[in-house]
């Protein structure tokens, strides 16, 4: 191994967890020097409002990245491993609920083949409002995203550093990753993880992040099903909702004509009508977002397939 290479890099998101970081950092070195391999620990400040970055002064070894203000978990991990240098990115929270003794768990998964190893937080120590909403996302992202991990919303992971490479975060995207992965053909396996109750601080997760969470989950949904194909979504709806609309202006002509019905207090006509000018402009948003999409692969320098290896005898 080079001396100063970095094989392993940890990636924690910190904001207002000043009584936790000192212990984390110890667990995490502790638990990486034991793997016999060169590894660095990357901190993230998001804009904290305690003593958060003051209890990480002389710490080592460490590097640590302020953000002028909070910009959330996902923004976090996203400047972290945009920063890391190691072969594989191990990401987790920093309030010393995912355990840094689980990481060799990780890298030794990953030896089978997987490019993403995910952590399962079997027996969850949170409240029975968390482990309630916890469920229920679960339940709608098998529905939405229909990924092969139990556990999307634990952070303790292990990651390939070659899966981030052209890859922004966004939102609350980070929780999806996997996911995400999964659809550009990456292996995706997990592993049992501990889970601890928090000690110190107050925990982040509040119902307007279960909100955002929901609508990057169908973020995620439309990526995963018509990226490639948004005419097929938005032009499919149009023709149908165009052709139902025709569907009950016809109708009302024959019932107008042959029946002699009076039209002037129905509402029908008015909504066949709207049913076409809608599924038009569906249509016309399909094309548009068709364009927008090619567009983007172009721009990236990318399509929509991703090569592993090319083999040459």
């Amino acid at each position: 191994m080079e001396e100063g290479k970095k094989e392993i890099s940890v990636v924690v998101p910190l904001y207002n967890e000043e009584g936790n970081v000192r212990e984390l950092h110890r667990r995490i070195v502790e638990a990486c020097s034991k793997l016999g391999k060169g590894f660095e620990v990357i901190f993230i400040d998001d804009g904290s409002k305690d003593k958060t970055v003051e209890e990480c002064k002389g710490l080592s070894p460490l590097r640590l990245i302020k953000f002028r203000k909070n910009f959330g978990q996902t923004a976090a991990f996203d400047a972290g491993i945009k920063a890391a240098k190691g072969d594989v990115v191990i990401t987790m929270d920093g309030d010393l609920q995912n355990d840094p003794n689980d990481i060799p768990l990780l890298l030794e998964k990953m030896k089978e083949g997987f490019d993403v190893v995910s952590g399962w937080r079997w027996q969850r120590k949170d409240t029975l409002s968390k482990h309630l909403s916890s469920r229920a996302a679960n339940l709608l992202r098998k529905i939405l995203i229909q990924d092969s991990i139990h556990d999307s919303g634990c952070s303790l992971k292990a990651y390939r550093r070659e899966c981030f490479e052209g890859v922004d975060l966004f939102g609350e995207m980070h929780r999806f990753m996997p996911a995400i992965l999964q659809l550009e053909g990456y292996t995706v396996g997990e592993v049992k993880v501990s889970h601890h109750p928090r000690v110190h601080g107050k925990t982040k997760y509040n119902w307007k992040r279960g909100v955002k969470g929901v609508v990057d989950m169908v973020s995620v949904w439309f990526w995963r099903k018509y990226s490639n194909r948004p005419l097929h979504l938005f032009g499919g709806s149009g023709v149908f909702l165009s052709l139902l609309g025709f569907a009950v202006l016809a109708w009302m002509a024959v019932e107008k004509v042959i029946f002699g019905a009076s039209l002037s207090e129905r509402i029908w006509p008015l909504v066949g009508l709207f049913m076409i000018l809608v599924g038009i402009q569906l249509f016309v948003s399909g094309l548009l977002a068709d364009i927008i999409v090619k567009n983007y692969y172009k721009n990236h320098g990318k399509m929509n397939y991703n090569v592993r290896e090319i083999i040459e005898q």
